[in-house]
């Protein structure tokens, strides 16, 4: 029987081509570690996981009751930037730190955050249909209404990774920007040539505002009916965060009265969306299925990076990507910050 067992569960993956554990064993060659796949209903997994010394965490809710049932778990790691499938208060009163990937796709994230911007102000969709229904005459005048995207002012919800990310795209453009986020530091967002601003301001003066708003639970439903009413009338609005943080509710209204005039979604408040959805009806919607962090690199580095974590932690040391750190107190591991990456425990 290995030292380190690492229980999954089974059939549960981003996986898009192949399968089996090699690339996270990569590196936890030489640990005497094996990754040990249990059933994904709640009762057997815990019955599987109970002895486990990690569990990496995909496809299934890490629920309190699975948590609270890990006898001797050092860490549960995760293969994504999200982390609301992992009840992460439990995992921190137990002392188990919870790892994700949430600078593994940053650029590819930022690129599809600037392409929906693209899509959405060029009418894309609409100029395409046009052109496949012989309505070729239509398309010019149709962009003629439309200003120029240079002077345009474009508003950023949350400040993190992608959307600094995407505050570089933007740049060369020509556009005014402007974040909401009071976490991070005014200098920090101002290196980035975006204006710091409240979220009133953001919403009211943005021609563009972009969601990037991490699935948390204080910020559930964060922008609401009454959001959208601050918002211009001819406001487009992106989300390539988290669908949980808008009030769906509420954009369908300010889409279908016209408070705003477009938006172009990669996530939606429950995917894959019932066919009923008014979203998937509506022409001033451009939708995609929450695919903005997909591309070739998707599954090897992800895996690569869980692999990673798991040996940190198993090895006794700190991972580099914790998203509880004041569990720190409750573990005996020891804090570790790898060579020329400049990050500690919150990173």
């Amino acid at each position: 029987m290995a030292k380190f067992r690492i229980v999954t569960p089974a059939g549960a993956s981003f996986t898009v081509a192949g399968g089996g554990y090699a690339l996270e064993s990569e590196a936890l060659e030489g640990m005497d570690a094996e990754i040990v796949e249990a059933p994904v209903e709640e009762a057997a997994f815990i019955a599987a996981a109970r002895q486990a010394d990690a569990i990496y965490a995909k496809g299934i809710p890490m629920t309190k009751a699975i948590i609270d049932s890990l006898e001797r778990c050092k860490i549960i790691a995760l293969g994504s930037v999200g982390v609301d499938s992992v009840d992460v208060k439990a995992a921190t009163a137990r002392g188990i730190p919870v790892t994700n990937v949430p600078d593994t796709f940053i650029e590819e994230v930022a690129d599809h955050a600037m392409m929906l911007l693209l899509a959405g102000f060029r009418r894309l969709i609409e100029q395409d249909r046009m052109v496949r229904e012989g309505r070729w005459k239509e398309g010019r005048p149709a962009l003629l209404k439309i200003p120029r995207l240079m002077g345009q002012t474009l508003g950023f919800v949350s400040f993190g990774r992608v959307a600094r990310a995407v505050a570089k795209r933007a740049a060369p453009f020509g556009l005014r920007m402007i974040a909401y986020d009071p976490f991070i530091e005014e200098m920090l967002i101002s290196e980035y040539g975006v204006q710091p601003a409240t979220l009133s301001e953001v919403l009211s003066q943005s021609d563009f505002v972009s969601m990037h708003a991490p699935a948390r639970p204080e910020v559930h439903h964060m922008l609401k009916e009454q959001h959208f009413r601050q918002m211009k009338p001819t406001a487009i609005f992106i989300n390539t965060g988290r669908g949980p943080t808008v009030q769906e509710e509420g954009l369908i209204r300010a889409l279908q009265e016209g408070w705003i005039a477009h938006a172009a979604l990669d996530v939606l408040e429950t995917e894959p969306p019932s066919h009923n959805n008014p979203l998937l009806r509506m022409e001033n919607v451009t939708l995609t299925a929450h695919v903005a962090s997909a591309s070739a690199r998707f599954d090897e580095a992800r895996k690569r990076r869980v692999g990673n974590e798991l040996a940190l932690v198993l090895s006794g040391k700190w991972p580099m990507s914790c998203v509880n750190p004041g569990v720190l107190q409750n573990t005996t591991l020891r804090r570790w910050q790898p060579i020329g990456m400049g990050r500690g425990p919150n990173s």
